[in-house]
């Protein structure tokens, strides 16, 4: 039986499934992992920055205390001698080769004194970097300068910071200031990376800059960095779109280092390299659980399928169907002898019901031979008075002949197969007898191979065929009509044809006729023929008709060679 609407396979449900199950899971499992694994690198990234800012704080601290050591130093022999002080200063500056000069203004910021190894101050400086009167007034304890270069000095100028201190005492001196050089400290922030091009800055505590890695862009207005609003912020590190901010003061200054960091170096990167090892794995895991898919489909569909397969073949042939059983896991093996069992049981029914079938039919068989039709009977027996009453006696012995042969042969001692000699004989004794009744209005003809003379056939083969031929034929043609019966082989069968020139019949009546069971005009109908010879031979035999209307029909009926010697082969009436 066909289905408009099949439902899908096992094996790709199975696959589609685990593959959807695993991929629901991988997605959630993934979109979780890169999450926290953002989160986390964001969280590392917080603490890389603040480390590097933590490195420069402590270099620059170190370097202020060497400034606060330095300033102490030379503040201590300030109001020693001059001699003593001169000598001093020299040989000080001769073992501390990174300050540059020392230098004294007074309360009005004017240059006093300078003492520098083998530089002389400009006679006349236009601007002095190194001393901002404003600042030492503003500071009472002095302050640190931003990193400038050295400008009281004629073709000399080292980059410096200076430090700037109070005089005691009242004398002429107001102010002492120490400049020393920033290269190292400079070196030093500039060695300072975060990331590939994040870096680290000074600035003091109002956001003015005090050293930046990329001081020549930002003069050049190239970059520039948000000063104002970060001076405005405590120190701690602060995550942004693109960039990350570390701040820390710097102890005992006014300075602030400044840690610059971009999220794409230090988490975008990071993050999408993960990311697409994640997706590579997830690739892998996926591939996994649809192999995984395809061979637990495997191990269940295709013993399945198997089953399906004998079924479709069992639904096709149920009785030649041979079952295999089919091996698989224990629920399909119990399903497969579950229908191998339903398979026997099916068989053995279809067989009982066959040999219920087939012991119907000859019991309709027996009884329709009982029964000769009465209608036959009344008119043969009508028909023999007659003659005897015409005095045409022998005609009358003639026929009454005939009617003993035709029922000595129709009962044939209970056997279901005759030689096709006795049943040519019963052919004939019929033709004889209907041939008196119609009057001579037609006339026959036997052809017949004598090799199967003595072949076995189904009894009251020829009569019904030959009588439909003389009641639906031959007994409306005004004119004579003619039958023709031949026997014949053809090659391991045996052929009877019954033709006519009668009527004829369309399609549609002779479907009918194969489909009609006997009626009160015939004994045996040819439908009962055609099924007798298909239950004893097999459905490869039985009768086939050819008709023209108004040309004539020709019933031919083909059955095995059966010798006389193997009709135990084929008598099911035993």
């Amino acid at each position: 039986m066909k289905r408009s609407c099949r439902p899908p396979r096992t094996a790709p449900l199975i696959v589609v499934l685990i593959t959807a199950v695993a991929a629901v899971t991988l997605l959630l499992c993934v979109g979780t992992f890169l999450q926290s694994y953002r989160a986390s690198v964001v969280q590392s990234a917080r603490t890389s920055s603040a480390q590097a800012v933590s490195q420069v704080v402590g270099t620059v601290s170190n370097y202020v205390e060497n400034l606060e050591e330095t300033v102490n130093d030379v503040m201590e022999e300030m109001n020693a001698p001059e001699e003593s002080r001169d000598a001093y200063l020299n040989a000080w500056l001769n073992a501390r080769s990174e300050v540059v000069a020392v230098t004294t203004y007074d309360a009005a910021g004017t240059l006093q004194d300078c003492w520098a190894l083998g530089h002389k101050p400009r006679g006349k400086i236009f601007e002095n970097l190194s001393f901002d009167l404003s600042m030492a007034q503003w500071y009472d304890e002095g302050y640190i300068s931003s990193p400038h270069v050295e400008s009281i000095f004629e073709g000399y100028y080292p980059w410096v910071v200076t430090v700037v201190r109070p005089m005691p005492g009242g004398g002429s001196a107001s102010w002492v200031a120490v400049d020393v050089r920033f290269s190292g400290l400079g070196s030093s922030i500039n060695g300072v990376g975060i990331g590939q091009h994040g870096y680290c800055y000074l600035m003091d505590e109002h956001g003015n800059m005090v050293y930046h890695p990329q001081q020549q862009l930002l003069y050049a207005g190239i970059k520039s960095e948000e000063v104002a609003r970060l001076a405005n912020l405590a120190d701690g590190t602060y995550v942004e779109d693109t960039v990350i901010y570390s701040l820390q003061d710097v102890p005992d200054s006014n300075w602030r280092v400044v840690g610059v960091s971009y999220i794409d170096e230090t988490v975008n990167q990071s993050f999408w390299q993960m990311v697409r090892i994640t997706l590579a794995s997830s690739v892998l895991i996926l591939a996994a659980a649809l192999l995984a898919g395809w061979v637990i489909s495997h191990l269940l569909s295709r013993p399945l399928q198997q089953l399906e397969t004998a079924m479709e073949e069992f639904e096709q042939n149920a009785d030649g169907f041979t079952y295999t059983p089919v091996a698989g896991t224990r629920e399909v093996q119990e399903l497969s002898d579950s229908f191998g069992h339903m398979v026997v049981r099916i068989q053995k029914l279809m067989t009982t019901v066959r040999e219920e079938e087939i012991d119907l039919r000859k019991t309709e068989l027996k009884a329709l031979q009982a029964q000769i039709n009465p209608h036959f009977l009344y008119n043969t027996l009508d028909s023999i008075a007659w003659m005897c009453e015409r005095g045409k006696n022998a005609d009358a012995v003639k026929m009454v002949h005939a009617l003993a042969r035709l029922f000595r042969i129709s009962i044939s001692r209970g056997h279901e197969l005759i030689p096709i000699e006795k049943e040519l004989q019963h052919a004939e004794s019929y033709l004889l007898i209907q041939k008196f009744r119609y009057k001579n209005q037609f006339t026959y003809h036997f052809t017949v191979d004598e090799s199967c003379l003595h072949c076995l056939c189904n009894k009251i083969t020829l009569q019904p065929i030959i009588e439909n031929s003389i009641t639906h034929g031959l007994d409306l043609l005004v004119d004579p009509g003619h039958i023709e019966i031949e026997v014949c082989s053809d090659g391991d069968d045996i052929l009877f044809k019954v033709t006519d020139d009668g009527i004829g019949m369309s399609r549609e009546q002779v479907a009918e006729l194969l489909k009609n069971e006997p009626s009160d005009r015939t004994g045996i109908g040819i439908k009962n023929v055609n099924d007798r010879l298909r239950i004893y031979f097999g459905p490869q035999y039985g009768m086939s008709i050819e008709s023209v209307p108004d040309e004539g029909t020709t019933v031919t009926i083909r059955m095995p060679r059966v010798p006389e010697d193997r009709e135990g082969d084929y008598d099911k009436t035993q």
